[in-house]
């Protein structure tokens, strides 16, 4: 509307793209101190910010299954305080410089990752070497931490979708590999977990060497150099790391595999299969291939169940790729009474791709 008048919108045609804006990427300085921390600094100055991200190799796939979840419990318990601070105080600290610490444990590692206003990144760096060096693991604290975890197993027991989820890695893969377990562990598991054992992962596992911190924002790299030698120089050791396996399947047969829970009016379906590593030489072909299979709400599968069939709102594929190979699954939920034809559409689509392959149209759009 220009002066008053109105100019009704022309919705005839789509509008046009605009012009593709340049694009380029910052530049990558690495350097590894003499502890073994590898230190990745990317210069972005556009805003004020700065993200710190530290990786350890701390997780789960390192652990048996009677220590199943004590990767991500320790990850956890370092909100617990330190030798300084209580777990409020430590919380208090980090909002009193307008952030948060962010502990995220896998299958491969542990990453413990704050970001800031670019003026406050020494303090964000004192306090995440803080929580790093020096955790505390409370009794009380850690026992609210392994009740909480216990809710949520608990919780994940009767929701249908982590049921599906976790029954699937069962399925998919043999006892001696740790994929076939929850990753935050069992009932059983967790309730033997103590502090102790706790700082013993700690202590065997978060260690400098091997370790990566990867800094982005708007830095100065000399100076965030001075400041992780400042802060983590004196860090030292080597991970213990854990008992070497191979992704072997429980069964190399086709199964059909049904959990029940009477009453329920739709039908959570899994259907996959032992995948590939993420060090794979195929990873990028993989990502087209699976973007037209299931990664996209273009793929084969959504246009089939969800658009042809009406069975589902809406069926996913995906490759988790780790250390070793994980998981390839197709997972949906659909009405009980269309289980069966979705199977089969499903299936039908995963075989007809296998043998097929996809279309020159289907790569061009997928890649593109």
């Amino acid at each position: 509307m220009t002066g008053g008048t109105r100019h009704p919108l022309d919705r005839s045609e789509p509008p046009r793209a605009g012009t593709v804006r340049p694009f380029d990427f910052p530049e990558v300085t690495s350097t590894t101190l003499s502890n073994g921390l590898g230190l990745r600094v990317a210069r972005m100055t556009g805003v004020p910010l700065v993200t710190i991200s530290l990786v350890l190799k701390g997780g789960e796939s390192a652990l048996g299954n009677p220590q199943a979840g004590l990767a991500v419990l320790t990850g956890t318990a370092l909100d617990g305080g330190t030798a300084r601070r209580t777990g409020p105080e430590l919380a208090e600290a980090f909002e009193g410089i307008g952030t948060s610490l962010s502990v995220q444990t896998g299958w491969d590692s542990t990453v413990l990752s704050v970001t800031c206003l670019a003026d406050r990144k020494e303090e964000a760096m004192g306090l995440l070497a803080e929580v790093l060096l020096e955790p505390a693991f409370p009794e009380d604290e850690v026992d609210r931490f392994k009740d909480q975890r216990l809710a949520a197993i608990q919780q994940r027991r009767m929701d249908p979708g982590s049921l599906a989820d976790d029954s699937a890695a069962h399925f998919f893969f043999a006892d001696s590999v740790p994929y076939h377990r929850p990753l935050a562990g069992t009932s059983s598991s967790i309730e033997t977990m103590s502090p102790q054992l706790i700082r013993q992962f700690w202590e065997g596992n978060f260690r400098a060497s091997g370790a990566g911190l990867v800094v982005v924002g708007d830095v100065d790299i000399p100076e965030v150099e001075g400041m992780v030698r400042d802060f983590l120089g004196s860090w030292d050791g080597t991970p213990q790391g854990g008992g070497s396996f191979s992704s072997e399947p429980r069964s190399r047969e086709r199964k059909i595999v049904v959990v029940d829970r009477p009453g329920a009016v739709q039908s959570e379906i899994r259907i996959g299969q032992v995948g590939t590593s993420r060090s794979t030489p195929h990873f990028f072909p993989l990502q087209i291939l699976n973007t037209v299979l299931g990664g996209a709400f273009t793929s084969r599968l959504m246009l089939n169940l969800r658009e042809v069939q009406g069975y589902t709102y809406g069926i996913r594929s995906r490759f988790g790729l780790r250390s070793e190979a994980g998981p390839f699954v197709v997972s949906t939920a659909v009405g009980t009474e269309v289980t069966a034809p979705a199977v089969k559409e499903a299936m039908s689509e995963i075989t007809g791709l296998f043998h097929g392959g996809p279309t020159a149209e289907e790569v061009a759009r997928a890649r593109d």
